[in-house]
C-alpha cells in the first residue's frame, strides 16, 4: 500500500472521527492534518480541519484556512489563505448528466468536473452549498445555507437560494 492510501484510510477510518479542534488545545485537529497534508493535493501551514470534515485528493488548501465541521470537498477544490468555514458546508465540483431524455439520468453518469476556488480572506457560513466551477472572491461572505450557483466577486456578500449580492464589504 502506497503512504498517499495509507493516510486516506486511515484518516477515513479513524482520524476524522476524532473530536473537534476545541478540545485539548487543537490537538486532534493537528493529527488530522498530519495525515490529510499526505494525501491531498496541497496543505499550507496553520490549517484547521475539523471532526468528520470529507475531502478529495483534488482538495488545496492554503495557509490559515479552517474545514468545518461536518464539511464535505468533493473533486478539485481550492481553498485561499485566511478562509473560515462553518459546519455542514458541501463543495460539489461536479453534477449528474442529464442532457439525454432518452436514458433515465441515474444512467447518464456526470458532467465533466469544474475546479471550485475560493480566494483569500472569505467567511463561508453555515450548511452553505457551492456548486460546480464557482469562483468566490477574495473576502467576500457567503452567509450561512446560501446556494451558490454564480461567481462571487471580491468583497461581495451574499445570501440566499439561490445566492445573489446583498451589499459589499468596502
Amino acid at each position: 500500500m502506497n503512504s498517499r492510501l495509507f493516510f486516506r484510510v486511515l484518516y477515513e477510518l479513524v482520524l476524522k472521527k476524532l473530536p473537534g479542534s476545541n478540545r485539548m488545545g487543537g490537538l486532534f485537529s493537528n493529527i488530522r492534518v498530519f495525515a490529510v497534508k499526505r494525501f491531498i493535493k496541497s496543505c499550507g501551514d496553520n490549517v484547521n480541519i475539523e471532526h468528520n470534515a470529507v475531502l478529495s485528493s483534488k482538495v488545496s488548501i492554503a495557509d490559515n484556512s479552517g474545514v468545518g465541521i461536518d464539511c464535505e470537498l468533493r473533486g478539485a477544490v481550492t481553498i485561499g489563505k485566511n478562509v473560515m468555514m462553518g459546519p455542514e458546508c458541501i463543495f460539489f465540483s461536479r453534477n449528474h448528466a442529464f442532457d439525454r431524455v432518452d436514458i433515465p439520468m441515474c444512467q447518464q453518469g456526470f458532467q465533466e468536473e469544474k475546479c471550485i476556488v475560493v480566494g483569500d480572506d472569505v467567511w463561508i457560513g453555515r450548511r452553505a452549498m457551492i456548486m460546480p466551477g464557482i469562483h468566490i472572491g477574495t473576502g467576500a461572505i457567503v452567509a450561512a445555507g446560501a446556494v451558490v450557483s454564480k461567481d462571487v466577486p471580491d468583497y461581495a456578500v451574499v445570501a440566499g437560494n439561490p445566492a445573489v449580492i446583498k451589499k459589499y464589504r468596502k
